[in-house]
């Protein structure tokens, strides 16, 4: 049986906060991305996703070896990957696949690398906006470089790829879902410090990461992903081996209206606590009809000072709180609100848990979260 054991999930070709290729997608060039897996196996495959595509992917050939630094890989480890048993693969528009397995021991905690190369041009390519670590693109086939030299490009997105799954016949996956706070800003780029990994390493269990920074739970929005009542399904219980959804969601439906300094805000509806627990009830009910064992609600961080904060915001959001907390709608509740604030104002960040800007925590307090988490699975 095998079971996921990374996810990222899949966003349309947008701008976002940094550089990225995925408007401009890939032409004769291979393109390596190196994920942190949180479960072990012998045999691992991948799933592409090309669900924001407009016309067929084609996939020239893939490979898959354990990662080494920077673009580099541990020698003798490439295995390539096939599909129904061959090299290359077509990806429908707004379809994905799913590769057939390769023998490559790996444990939880490894990382590996993914390389794929395109012989024709992609045109703008699903990916995941913000990856906090280094992806790498070089010209023609590189599938089975070994020093990684010829990638010249670097870039800290994720493209196409969506998942890695090990043979490792597990059903306790943990799947966090939810906005910029779970996606891992604020955590140091390339040193898997998200709270996804603190939790990964806490419990020694799989753990999916499926937060889109930006993302809103009632709304879609161009830059930041489908709402999260319509990628319940693609980006958690669709994958397998999950057991438990963390919910962590409805910080930028209050927050994004407080603020005009970013125009991919917009559209901005203001939205009620009322409407928000309707969401949180229907993520709730979706799980539970997929047959997940626990739903565990996690009450937003405190975000007074940032740039979502305002009267409104805090009326909403302590409303929003409240029902996670005492409402017995979810299976159990993670206050992370009580366990990340300033002892001497209780609506913001904790200084030392603070990247900077009084709403995203840093690796202190991402770790802090994940025991919070741990102590309620």
């Amino acid at each position: 049986m095998f079971t996921a054991a990374w996810t990222a999930s899949p966003q349309q070709p947008s701008e976002g906060f940094t550089p990225n290729w995925s408007r401009e997608g890939f032409w004769r060039q291979s393109l390596r991305q190196v994920v942190r897996l949180t479960a072990d196996g012998g045999r691992v495959r991948v799933r592409l996703s090309h669900a924001y595509g407009t016309s067929p992917l084609r996939i020239a050939g893939a490979t898959v070896a354990r990662a080494a630094a920077g673009a580099a890989v541990e020698p003798g480890s490439l295995r390539r990957l096939t599909f129904g048993g061959a090299d290359a693969v077509r990806i429908p528009a707004r379809g994905q696949v799913v590769s057939d397995p390769a023998e490559l021991p790996l444990a939880a905690g490894e990382a590996l690398t993914v390389t794929l190369h395109f012989d024709a041009a992609t045109g703008p390519a699903t990916f995941h906006a913000q990856a906090f670590t280094r992806s790498h693109r070089g010209p023609g086939d590189l599938l089975m470089e070994t020093d990684g030299n010829a990638f010249s490009e670097v870039t800290e997105s994720w493209y196409v790829l969506s998942a890695v799954e090990t043979d490792a016949g597990r059903a306790d996956g943990i799947a966090l879902f939810g906005d910029s706070i779970t996606d891992g800003f604020g955590s140091t780029p390339g040193a898997d410090r998200r709270w996804s990994d603190a939790l990964a390493t806490r419990t020694g269990r799989p753990v999916l990461n499926a937060g889109i920074g930006g993302n809103l739970l009632l709304n879609d929005s161009a830059w930041y992903g489908e709402k999260a009542l319509h990628r319940l399904s693609r980006d958690v219980l669709d994958h397998p081996g999950v057991d438990t959804l963390v919910v962590l969601l409805g910080l930028n439906d209050i927050g994004f209206s407080e603020t005009d300094e970013q125009p991919t805000y917009k559209p901005s509806p203001v939205v009620t606590a009322a409407e928000l627990i309707e969401g949180h009830r229907e993520l709730i009910r979706q799980a539970r009809e997929a047959g997940l064992r626990r739903v565990i609600g996690a009450t937003l961080l405190p975000f007074a000072g940032s740039d979502h904060w305002g009267e409104r915001a805090a009326k909403t959001s302590h409303a929003l709180n409240e029902w996670i907390r005492t409402s017995g709608e979810y299976d159990a509740v993670a206050d992370l609100h009580r366990a990340l604030a300033d002892p001497r104002d209780g609506d913001r960040l904790r200084p030392a848990y603070d990247s900077g800007d009084r709403l995203h925590p840093d690796d202190a307090g991402y770790a802090v979260m994940a025991e919070a988490v741990a102590d309620v699975l």
